[in-house]
């Protein structure tokens, strides 16, 4: 299992759509902005984190309102959400869930992670090891249309 005491919380930052692939990115910082990693995700995965992050309920639960909504029925509360390895530009996350003192382990993709962590406000890590590994090409350019975008929403 990951080693706890190497865990980076991040944040979501912001959920960008990638025109090349046809796929969404989701960047994830520190609370000083020196870490950011960028994950590709699917598009419903990513919209379904945007969404959460804009406060939109949709008409009809989505997936990820679904996961939460069994977890607080069955008495589990999402505790964390930790990206635990990537392994040839596939990253992996699990999610703990506790009940009645009890803490169990569940693996899951990072996107499906994270829209479940931003809908029950549970912190989001990544080990060390996944940081020294990320994937960073194009990084910068994602970042400055990110920052851009956030700029001109606040002007709004």
């Amino acid at each position: 299992m990951e080693r706890e005491h190497h865990l980076i919380p991040l944040k979501v930052h912001g959920v960008l759509v990638d025109p090349n692939t046809d796929t969404q990115i989701v960047v994830l910082r520190d609370d000083g902005n020196t870490e950011v990693l960028p994950i590709w995700v699917g598009t419903a995965e990513g919209t379904s984190i945007r969404l959460a992050l804009e406060g939109i309920v949709p008409p009809r639960p989505m997936s990820h309102d679904l996961i939460t909504s069994f977890a607080q029925h069955l008495g589990f509360t999402v505790t964390k959400v930790i990206i635990t390895e990537v392994k040839e530009n596939t990253y992996y996350a699990v999610l703990h869930l506790t009940a009645n003192g009890i803490e169990r382990v569940i693996d899951c993709r990072p996107s499906d992670a994270i829209a479940v962590a931003v809908r029950t406000k549970s912190p989001i890590y990544v080990t060390a090891e996944v940081l020294e590994r990320k994937s960073s090409e194009h990084l910068d350019a994602w970042l400055a249309k990110l920052d851009l975008k956030h700029s001109d929403q606040s002007e709004s």
